[in-house]
Formats: structure tokens, C-alpha cells, sequence
């Protein structure tokens, strides 16, 4: 009976030795993660997502309170229209000053009898208005800087879905105060997805870059080709571990990051 069982084991660790693939096992990681921050210190208005949603590109993901903000945005765009309304004034109040002296000039040439002193008061005149159009014109140009300034903060208070994605974390509710760089919202793109597979280095020699495994998804009894898109060293020397990344297509299946998978390398004859 021992004989038997001890043959039954060297069959075994025989045909293991000899066999033609490696199977290994990894998880489904999403390669489009998106970690969403505040830029600006107040209260949460609106969250219009919840944990589990898909969200598409541009749809809103929550709202911070905008008074403080409404204030400086109208101010910024009130003082853009006044110095449009200055430059306006001083470029026809320069065009009415050109014309009298077209006029005076026009006198001048039929040797019509004309003080001299009215066309250099003239050209005083026109001088000092155009250097106040060009002042004007300068702070047009700034205050058009600070509105549009003024004008990207508003939009981060409304902050959108940068991609199409699955809500994963949410660190925020109506009420709360966020502060910059605080993360408040986390989204995982569920189309971009790639298997994260530990190896030891004794098995390097079966591995490269560009190899086309078999991916297997056993909770969705899901098989498919997949390709070896990156071999990675770990961070941590003492490991003795080696990280590959592999590529698949997940077809039409509900697949999530977080999901176990096995890999099958062919294995390379000696």
C-alpha cells in the first residue's frame, strides 16, 4: 500500500514536472483608476452620485457652495464691461478730435485765416486721448484674464467625471467641508482592464514580454487570450517576486477590478 502511494506521488510530481503550461493566479485591476480632488476649501452643496454608479464623461459628480464665488465672478465680469464702456469712450472721443483736425487742417490748405494754437491744442488733445485708449485697452486684457480666471474656479465647483467610469469611493456628503487636495470622489474605468499576476523568479525564464497567455475568469467560467503587456520588478527586493501585467478582452462580460483570474503560460522547453 505504501509502494502504491509513493508511486501515485512520483507519478504526480513527474507529470507536473514535464507539464506544458504554468498556471498562475492574479486579479483584475483597472488601468483608467481616477482619484478626484478638491482645488478649493468649502461646503459641499449637491452629490449626485452614489457607490456602484456608472458614470459617463462630463456628468456631474457633486457641487460646492458658490456665494463667495458668485461675488467675485460678477464683480470680475462688471469691471470687464466698465473698461469695454472706457475704451469705447476714448476711441470716439479720439475719432472726434481727428476729424476737427482734418477739418482745421483742411481751413489751413485754402489760406483760410486760422489760429495757429488750435491745431496744436488739437494735436494735445488727440495724443493724451490715445495714450488713455491704450491704457484702457491694457486693462481691458487684464480684466478679461480675471474672468476667465474667475470663470475655470467656477467650473471646478461643479466637478464632472473626467471618463466613463464606476464610482468606487465617496468621502463626501451634503454639508461637509472639503479642503484642497482632499480626495472626495474615486472612479475606476471598468472598459480599461488588465490582470496583476505575482510570479516567483524562478519562473522568469518562461516569461516575455509580448506572449500570449490564456486568461480564465473562474467565477464567470470566462475564457480568453490575453497578452503579457509589461513585466515589472516588485519594489521590495526581498521578496523575490516579479510583477507581470497582462492584457485581455473582456468581451461583453460584467468583469470588475477586483475579480480573481488564473493565467496559463506555455512553457518554454529547455
Amino acid at each position: 500500500m505504501k509502494k502504491l502511494r509513493f508511486i501515485t506521488l512520483f507519478l504526480l510530481i513527474t507529470l507536473g514536472l514535464n507539464a506544458s503550461q504554468i498556471t498562475l493566479t492574479g486579479t483584475v485591476i483597472s488601468n483608467g483608476q481616477k482619484m478626484i480632488g478638491s482645488r478649493y476649501m468649502g461646503y459641499i452643496k449637491k452629490v449626485f452620485v452614489e457607490l456602484g454608479d456608472f458614470v459617463e464623461r462630463e456628468d456631474d459628480l457633486y457641487e460646492m457652495e458658490s456665494a463667495e464665488f458668485d461675488i467675485m465672478k460678477s464683480q470680475a465680469d462688471l469691471g470687464l464691461e466698465q473698461s469695454k464702456i472706457v475704451v469705447e469712450f476714448w476711441r470716439k472721443r479720439l475719432e472726434v478730435l481727428q476729424k476737427r483736425k482734418e477739418k482745421l487742417e483742411a481751413r489751413s490748405n485754402s489760406k483760410m485765416t486760422m489760429p495757429m494754437g488750435d491745431i496744436g491744442d488739437l494735436n494735445t488733445m488727440a495724443e493724451n486721448a490715445e495714450a488713455m485708449l491704450e491704457t484702457s485697452q491694457v486693462m481691458v486684457e487684464q480684466m478679461s484674464i480675471k474672468a476667465k480666471q474667475l470663470a475655470t474656479v467656477f467650473n471646478y465647483l461643479k466637478m464632472k467625471a473626467p471618463s466613463d467610469g464606476v464610482i468606487v469611493q465617496k468621502n463626501i456628503k451634503v454639508g461637509d467641508m472639503v479642503m484642497p487636495g482632499m480626495l472626495t470622489i474615486m472612479m475606476v474605468d471598468t472598459e480599461d482592464l488588465e490582470i496583476d499576476v505575482s510570479i516567483s523568479e524562478g519562473i522568469m525564464k518562461h516569461v516575455h514580454k509580448g506572449d500570449t497567455v490564456q486568461v480564465t475568469i473562474p467565477s464567470l467560467e470566462y475564457r480568453t487570450t490575453g497578452k503579457i503587456k509589461a513585466v515589472i520588478p516588485d519594489a521590495n527586493p526581498m521578496t523575490h517576486k516579479i510583477k507581470i501585467r497582462v492584457t485581455f478582452d473582456k468581451g461583453d462580460k460584467n468583469i470588475f477590478p477586483g475579480m480573481y483570474a488564473k493565467i496559463d503560460i506555455n512553457k518554454m522547453r529547455d
